[in-house]
Order: C-alpha cells, then sequence, then structure tokens
C-alpha cells in the first residue's frame, strides 16, 4: 500500500533504534503492514502517527521479549551492526544517533525508558504524542525521558574526534591488525582499553570483555594466526579460507573495518575512539548479525 511504503523507511529507524536488531526491527515493520492492511484507511486522521504508534508498541513488546532471550545469550551480546552509507537509501534515516556506542548504552535502558529516549531523543516527538504511544500519562512520560537522559548522560561515551580522525586512525589500527605489529597496536590504545566480542556460540570470540592495552594487543595478534582463523572458519560453517580480505565502510554513521572471506561477511570491527586513542572495539562476529551486510 502505497501510505505504508512511505512510511517504510522512518518505521525501520524506529524499530531498529529501540531494538538494536536489523532482523527484530524488520520482522516488526512486517507485522505493522500486517495490521495496517486490515484498517479502514478512510478512518485514520494521521497514518504516520498510527503507523509509529503501532511499530512502537511491537518494538517494545519485541524487545521485553528479546532481554528475556538474551539473558541466556553465549558471551557479551552487541547490537547489529547496520550499513549508514550515503548511497544506502533503504536505510538513509539511520545515519544519526545509530552509533554502535550509543546503541550499547541504551542496551541497559527498560524498554519503556528506551522508547521514551528514542522517540523524543531521536524523532522530537511532543510529550504528548509519546504519552498516547507508549500507554501512559505525560507526567509519568516526562519521568521517564528524565530518567533515561540521566542514564545515558552518564554512559555515554564522549566523542571528540571528527569522522576523518576517526578514519585515519581506523585505517592505522587495520594497518597494524594486519601487518602483525603489536607495538604499533598498542601505541593506538588506551591504557585502559576493551574488546567486546560477539559471536553468540556460533563463532568463536571471547566469552568475556578483554581490557588493557597489553591483553587486547595479544588477543588481535592471537586472532590472526593461520590456526586461530582456520578454527574461526570452521566455527562459522566454512571449510576454508578463500580470499579473506579486509575493507573500510560506514556502519553505525562511523568507519568500521568488514572482513570477508567465501563471498561473505566474517566479523566487524568497530571502533570507539576519545582523546585519539581507542577507548573500545566491538567485534561481531556472530553470522545471524552481520548476514546481512554486503562483503568486502
Amino acid at each position: 500500500m502505497p501510505t505504508f511504503e512511505d512510511h517504510r523507511s522512518l518505521l525501520v529507524a524506529v524499530a531498529y533504534r529501540i531494538l538494536g536488531s536489523v532482523a527484530d526491527a524488520e520482522d516488526v515493520v512486517q507485522e505493522a503492514w500486517l495490521r495496517w492492511s486490515g484498517v479502514d484507511e478512510s478512518a485514520v486522521d494521521d497514518p504516520k502517527a498510527y503507523l509509529i504508534t503501532v511499530t512502537t508498541r511491537l518494538a517494545i513488546d519485541r524487545l521485553r521479549w528479546a532481554k528475556s532471550r538474551r539473558e541466556s545469550y553465549v558471551g557479551p551480546w552487541l547490537p547489529e551492526p547496520i550499513s549508514t552509507a550515503p548511497d544506502v537509501a533503504e536505510h538513509a534515516e539511520l545515519a544519526d544517533s545509530v552509533e554502535m556506542a550509543m546503541l550499547v548504552v541504551l542496551e541497559t535502558l527498560s524498554p519503556l525508558e528506551r522508547a521514551v529516549f528514542v522517540l523524543r531523543e531521536a524523532f522530537d516527538l511532543p510529550f504528548a504524542e509519546i504519552a498516547q504511544i507508549i500507554g501512559r500519562t505525560e507526567p509519568a512520560t516526562r519521568q521517564l525521558a528524565r530518567r533515561a537522559r540521566e542514564h545515558v548522560r552518564d554512559k555515554r561515551p564522549r566523542f571528540d574526534v571528527d569522522q576523518g580522525e576517526r578514519r585515519r586512525i581506523t585505517e592505522r589500527f587495520l594497518g597494524a591488525s594486519t601487518g602483525g605489529d603489536l607495538d604499533a597496536l598498542i601505541e593506538l590504545f588506551s591504557d585502559q582499553v576493551t574488546i567486546v566480542s560477539d559471536g553468540g556460540g556460533k563463532a568463536r570470540a571471547a566469552l568475556r570483555v578483554i581490557t588493557g592495552a597489553e591483553n587486547v594487543g595479544r588477543y588481535l595478534q592471537s586472532i590472526r594466526t593461520p590456526a586461530n582463523i582456520a578454527k574461526f572458519m570452521v566455527s562459522i560453517g566454512m571449510a576454508e579460507v578463500e580470499g579473506m580480505s579486509f575493507a573500510l565502510a560506514t556502519l553505525n554513521n562511523a568507519p568500521a573495518i568488514v572482513i570477508s572471506a567465501g563471498g561473505k561477511v566474517v566479523s566487524v570491527l568497530s571502533l570507539l575512539i576519545s582523546d585519539g586513542k581507542i577507548e573500545t572495539i566491538y567485534l561481531m562476529a556472530n553470522p545471524d548479525k552481520i548476514g546481512h551486510l554486503q562483503p568486502a
């Protein structure tokens, strides 16, 4: 239906921010379409507001269900990366405020707090409208927004480098990693750098957060050995490494490293940089979360 398609990218943007999952966001939007298809459009005064309401409520329910499942998730859980390159029209509205670090912080909010924060901070909806969407009074909605803002303000990492500098540091990290230069790698790290790896039990990945420049550097060195690369490829169902390649891409509105082999993406690395040093490395290896990305 034309009206729904006119708003599809907006609905995906809302759902993805609330859920942190591309697959879940697309499922929610599909469910919203099914509900819309059974509605008499002439009886809907504001189709856009109606669709945002349906999508948000479905996303909140989905997030509650997902949070219970994530309690038994193998290793750290990270949001799914998504392409925000300028030429990806389908997800153009996701280009702002979908930084991986922000999505990680949003994971610590309650489903209602997260929905209110997203609708207010990312889409600038009035509190009265948000209150109707989540089924709360306006004062209660404002209270949820205040708590969410304070939490995000306290937890959100600082971003004090521009995109050009982030790209240059990411390029240096890629060169040092693939070249096996441990000293050059450690030089890029802050003293308390951490690496968070998400394999989901479906790919080889560290089951805990690794902290410290030496520890992180040696871990990255260890996983690039031929033997460990081979084990990793077997863990995601590939018998051998076929033309492994590394490339820079724009994911979640930031430079990221995409590692491909055998015609598909096998890993994604995103860096959080502050004061010119790498503070956090997010390593995504769960094939269910990166299968939608284009290989390098």
